[in-house]
Formats: C-alpha cells, structure tokens, sequence
C-alpha cells in the first residue's frame, strides 16, 4: 500500500470520528430536551379550617299527622297544600248534624232539670216549717230532701252532657295543633271520614326547627369522640354546622349536632347523626335534601391538594423531589375526614419536603424532573 493510500485510509478515519462525536453530543443534547417542567411545591405547616360535607334529609321538629275524631262528610277545606298555618288554626269542617242536635237535645235537658230542681226545693220550703210544728212526720221532709238532690243530681249530669255534645261538636272543625306547614290533602268536599279511616286528613310539619339527618363513617365518629369525657359531652363541644341547601348556596343559620345513634349500620359501618337548625323563616321544608358541612381545625398540619397525589393497590402515594432533581414516590397516611380538594397528612411527608402538584399518576419514580415551585399562597387559595 502506498502512501498516499494511508493517508486517504487516515482521513476517513478522523471525519468518521468526528461525526461520531458530533452525534453523541446531538443526543446528548435532545436527550437533555426531554426534562418535563413540573409544578412543585415546597411544603410548610398549614393551619385552616376544612369542611367535610355529608348528604343530609331534611325532617321537621314535628311531623303530625292531622286526623278526625268524629264520623262525617268534609264540608270545608280552609287550607291549601302547603301554607303556612298556626296553632289553633282551622284546617277543615266536617259536616255532622247529630252532634248539633245532641247539642239541643242537651240543652233542653238542663232546663228541664233546672225546673225539677226548683220544684224539688219548693217542696222541701214548703214542708221543712210543717215538720218543725209536728203537723207532719219528719219522713215527709225527708223524701222531699231526696227529691231534691235527685233533681240536683239529674241536672249535674244534663251539665255534663252539653259539655260532652260541645266537645263533639267542637271536633267537627278540625284545627292545626301546631305551627307548621300543611302537606298533602288527599281528601276532597263531600269525602266521608272518620277515626278509623287509615289515611290522614293531612299533615302538619312544625319547621320552626328542623332536624338534618345524615350518615358519618364510624372512623370518622371515632375521631370526633378521641379524648376524654363522655361522647354527649364531646357531641356539644362539637362546632356549629353549616348547610348546603340544594342550589348550591350556603344557608343563613347555623346548625347544632344534637345526637348521635347508639347503633352502628353493620351494612355500611356508618352511624346516623341529627343536626338541628333553626328556621324562623319557614324557608327549609320537611323532606327537603342538603348537606350538612362540618368544619375541622386543622393547626400547623402537612395540608397537600388531592391532585398531587395517587392511590395504588389501596395505599396513597405523593411524589416528592430531591436535591439530584429525580422523583421519588412517597407512601402516605391521611386523616379520614378528607375535606374539598385537600388532605391532611399525619406520616410519609415532612416539612419541606419538595413535592410535584400534578401529573402524578403518570410520572415514573427516579425520573428526572425541572421543577417550578408553586407559591403557597396560590395552591391553597380556596383554603382559606
């Protein structure tokens, strides 16, 4: 071979290695492209007020069923479904003349007694002063003495029978025992009712308060009751609950949790709980659906939003940054009661701790990451 051979052979060798430096930087380089920038945040105690919410029932304080107590045709409906009644207030009249006549027939019996009365004491005047001057025996004043507490007797009980036939009558205008709102009126003019009739006339609810009936799980429950004393003592130390009527907009009252079921649904391992809020204005009717939304202090707690994390074979995991930029997934343990869009975070996390807010679920553990730190106040904007 000669030399100018070598020295074509050398060239190629050198542009051959050039080139292949020159690709490998050009991996380098795209390799180095492909860094995601994620959104991070360097988490600090936190302390807020969480809200859990829970579908609720609305009851009022008193559902009473309205039903007659004597036998007749309806002769007038005072009420419409639905309005707003008082104590004391007619809802309905029955038609029922006999008791209009046990009424008169009533009445006329005492002023028949009332006239054997006199004519009893009549007689006893008239006799008293012929037995005192011996004219007539003693046994006359006396049967005249019997005849006249008889007749007191007779117009005692004609007395009693008025009262009995008012009474019966007074039944014939059905009225409302309470204040509340009117439900459903199944019966219309001319329908015969009476005690024994198996559906009410209507129903009466007082909604002066009502009562919010709602599910909490048994995990739950238990961290509400932690501590000492008994769980009535811890039930009225409990905060005021809010409600959530069903458009969406928070109620102007106030609620108070007032008891707490002694049985636990083996079914679903949740306890049935009663709120009571008050409703000076009639707005909330019985039968209504809310939610009640409890509040929880949370003071100096790892706070973290649900979307920076996700759940794996049932356990929960946050994916956390270090210092060489490499993920790492974090196994975590929360409080039960979870709250809006965040979690309380008891172990797996500490402070400061540099974790990754969203695209969690897909981001592989060791992956290098660019981080862009969040600031606190805008992650946890809707938390305070």
């Amino acid at each position: 071979m000669n030399k100018q051979s070598l020295l074509s052979i050398f060239a190629a060798s050198v542009i051959i290695v050039s080139c292949g430096k020159k690709d490998d930087k050009a991996a380098q380089a795209a390799a180095a492209g492909q860094v995601k920038e994620y959104k991070t945040l360097v988490i600090q105690p936190e302390s807020a007020t969480l809200n859990t919410d829970y579908p609720a029932s609305i009851q009022g304080q008193q559902n009473i069923e309205i039903r007659p107590r004597v036998e007749g045709y309806i002769d007038k409906i005072y009420v419409d479904e639905g309005a707003v009644v008082r104590a004391g207030q007619p809802l309905f009249k029955i038609s029922a003349p006999e008791y209009e006549q046990e009424v008169r027939t009533a009445t006329a019996s005492i002023k028949s007694a009332q006239a054997a009365v006199s004519s009893a004491k009549l007689a006893v005047n008239k006799v008293k002063p012929l037995v005192e001057k011996e004219i007539i025996s003693k046994y006359e004043l006396e049967t005249a003495q019997y005849n006249y507490d008889s007749a007191l007797a007779t117009l005692a009980q004609a007395n009693a029978s008025l009262v009995n036939a008012r009474t019966n009558l007074g039944y014939t205008t059905v009225t409302s025992p309470v204040n509340g709102v009117v439900g459903s009126i199944p019966f219309r003019l001319g329908s015969l009712v009476s005690s024994n009739n198996t559906e009410p006339l209507t129903t009466v609810s007082s909604i002066g308060n009502v009562y919010a009936y709602f599910a909490m799980n048994e995990k739950v429950l238990l961290s509400f009751s932690e501590g000492s004393g008994t769980l009535a003592q811890k039930i009225k130390q409990l905060p005021q609950v809010s409600l959530l009527l069903s458009d969406g907009s928070i109620y102007g009252e106030k609620g108070k949790i007032e008891t707490v079921n002694g049985l636990i649904n083996t079914e679903t391992g949740s306890v049935n709980i009663r709120a009571r809020f008050p409703n000076p204005r009639g707005i909330i009717r019985s039968g209504s659906s809310a939610t009640v939304r409890i509040p929880t202090q949370v003071k100096e707690g790892l706070i973290i939003p649900q979307s920076a994390t996700f759940e794996l074979q049932d356990k929960i995991f946050a994916v956390t940054v270090g210092k060489d930029g490499k993920t790492k997934n974090a196994n975590i343990t929360i409080l039960e009661n979870k709250a809006g869009n965040y979690y309380v975070v008891t172990s797996g996390l500490k402070a400061g701790d540099q974790i990754v807010l969203e695209g969690v679920a897909s981001l592989k553990e060791g992956t290098e990451i660019k981080t862009q730190n969040q600031n606190a106040e805008t992650v946890y904007a809707d938390l305070k």
